[in-house]
C-alpha cells in the first residue's frame, strides 16, 4: 500500500479511502496517497498508473468519487510534467510525422488511433488554461464540467461541481487534421470537403485529407523523424518539381545570324485558397549568334503550380536542323562539292551562298587529291563568347572518277603524267 504526506499534520501513514455511492458515481474501496488541502477538505491519488480525485464528505471518513485521470498525455508525448513548448513541439513534430495516416498505409487504423491520441495530447498540454484542468483534474475532468483554474475556492481547491453552472469548463478535442494543418503551416481551404478526423471525443478518421497523392513520401521525409534539426518545425520545406525539358529546333541561319522565338505554353496556377487554374503564357527566347546544339534557355518555375511543391523550372534545349548545303563541326562550316577528275587536276572555281545570304567566289588552283580540303578562314560560325569572331569554312571534294578509259585516252593520260 502506497505512503505518502498527509499535508495537515506532516506525518506519513496509510490511508485506506472508502467510496461511498453518494456522489452518484460508483462505491468500493480505494487504496492511496490522502491528501488533506488547506481548507481540510482531503484529497487523494492512486496508488496505481491511473489518477483520481476524491471530494470529502464531513471530517474525511467518506469521500465521493470525482473522476479518473485517463489518458497520461504525459506520457502519450513522452515528455515529463515541467516539458516547455519547445519540448511539447517537438514531440508532437516527432511522433505526428511518424504516425500520420498517410505515413503507415499498411497499420492505417492503429495509425488513425494514435495520430487522434497524439494530436489531443498537443492540444491540451500547449494550452496553458487546458493543461491546469488536466494536471488538477486529468482527462475525465477535462471533459466534464470544471470551473477554470482561477475560479477555485481558497486556498486553490478547485473542485468541479455537478451542475450547469456559467463557471463550467467542458474540452471537446479539435480535428487532428486541422491540429496537423494549423501546426505545418498549411491552409485547410484546399483541402476541404475530402474527409478527415470527425471533431469531439468520438469522431473517428473518415479519410485523411492529406492525401499521398499531394504529400507522400517526399513530404514526410522533408522534416525527417528525429526530435531536432531538418528543417523548419512550422512550416514545410517545400519541395522542388525536377525540370520540363522541351527540344527547340533551330535553322543554321537561325544559329549564324541569332533570331527570335515565341512560345506559347499552357499551365496549372494556384490562387491564394490553392485551387489551381489554366492559364497560357507565350515565353521570348533570344537566339544569340554561335549557340550550339545543347546549349540550354531556362524559365525558372514556369512549370504547374501546386502545393507543397516548388513549380518546376522549364528547359528549352536547341536543336540543330539538318541543312541542305552546310554541316557544322564546332565552329566550322563544311561544305562537300563534287568534282571531276580533270577538275581535280587543272583546277576549278566554286560558288556558293553563305548563310546569311552573301555570294562567295573561292578560286581552287591546287591539284585536289581525295583528302584535301580548301580552307577559306572566318566563314564559319560566329564565336558563341564574341561573335565578332568566326570559325572556318572548309571546303571537301568529292572526286569523280570515269568508269571507263578508251585506249588512245589511256595512252593520253600516261603520256601527260610522264612527262
Amino acid at each position: 500500500m502506497a505512503k505518502g504526506p498527509l499535508d495537515g499534520d506532516r506525518q506519513n501513514r496509510e490511508t485506506l479511502v472508502t467510496v461511498d455511492d453518494r456522489g452518484g458515481r460508483r462505491s468500493g474501496s480505494f487504496h492511496g496517497i490522502l491528501n488533506s488541502s488547506p481548507d481540510g477538505i482531503p484529497s487523494a491519488t492512486a496508488t496505481g498508473s491511473a489518477w483520481c480525485r476524491f471530494k470529502g464528505i464531513g471530517g474525511g471518513g467518506g469521500c465521493r468519487w470525482v473522476g479518473e485521470m485517463g489518458l497520461d498525455y504525459y506520457k502519450m508525448l513522452g515528455v515529463d510534467r515541467s516539458a516547455t513548448d519547445d519540448d511539447l513541439k517537438k514531440a508532437y513534430r516527432k511522433l505526428a510525422m511518424k504516425w500520420h495516416p498517410d505515413k503507415n498505409p499498411s497499420n492505417k487504423k492503429e495509425a488513425e488511433a494514435k495520430f487522434k491520441q497524439i494530436s489531443e495530447a498537443y492540444e491540451v498540454l500547449s494550452d496553458p488554461q487546458k493543461r491546469a484542468v488536466y494536471d488538477q483534474y486529468g482527462e475525465e475532468g477535462l471533459k466534464g464540467q470544471v470551473p477554470p483554474p482561477d475560479a477555485g475556492g481558497p486556498g486553490g481547491a478547485t473542485y468541479f461541481s455537478t451542475g450547469e453552472g456559467p463557471t463550467a469548463f467542458r474540452f471537446n478535442p479539435r480535428n487532428a487534421d486541422d491540429i496537423f494543418a494549423e501546426f505545418f503551416g498549411f491552409s485547410s481551404t484546399p483541402f476541404s470537403g475530402m474527409g478527415g478526423m470527425g471533431g469531439g471525443s468520438g469522431g473517428g478518421m473518415r479519410g485523411s485529407r492529406f492525401s499521398s497523392s499531394i504529400f507522400g513520401d517526399d513530404f514526410f521525409g522533408s522534416y525527417g523523424e528525429g526530435g531536432g534539426g531538418g528543417g523548419s518545425m512550422y512550416q514545410a520545406a517545400p519541395r522542388k518539381a525536377p525540370p520540363i525539358e522541351n527540344r527547340l529546333p533551330c535553322s543554321l541561319e537561325d544559329l549564324y545570324k541569332g533570331t527570335t522565338k515565341k512560345m506559347k505554353i499552357s499551365r496549372e496556377i494556384a490562387d491564394m485558397s490553392g485551387r489551381t487554374m489554366p492559364v497560357e503564357e507565350i515565353l521570348t527566347i533570344d537566339i544569340k549568334p554561335g549557340w550550339k546544339k545543347g546549349t540550354k534557355i531556362t524559365f525558372p518555375e514556369k512549370g504547374n503550380e501546386q502545393p507543397n511543391v516548388i513549380p518546376a523550372d522549364l528547359v528549352f534545349i536547341i536543336d540543330e536542323k539538318p541543312h541542305s548545303v552546310f554541316t557544322r563541326d564546332g565552329n566550322d562550316l563544311i561544305i562537300t562539292k563534287t568534282i571531276s577528275l580533270a577538275e581535280a587536276l587543272t583546277g576549278l572555281t566554286v560558288h556558293l551562298t553563305t548563310l546569311d545570304g552573301r555570294s562567295l567566289t573561292i578560286p581552287v588552283s591546287n591539284v585536289i587529291h581525295p583528302n584535301y580540303e580548301e580552307v577559306v578562314p572566318r566563314e564559319g560560325m560566329p564565336l558563341q563568347k564574341d561573335p565578332t569572331k568566326k570559325g572556318n569554312l572548309r571546303i571537301k571534294f568529292n572526286i569523280k572518277f570515269p568508269t571507263r578509259l578508251t585506249s588512245e585516252q589511256k595512252a593520253g593520260i600516261k603520256k601527260l603524267l610522264v612527262a
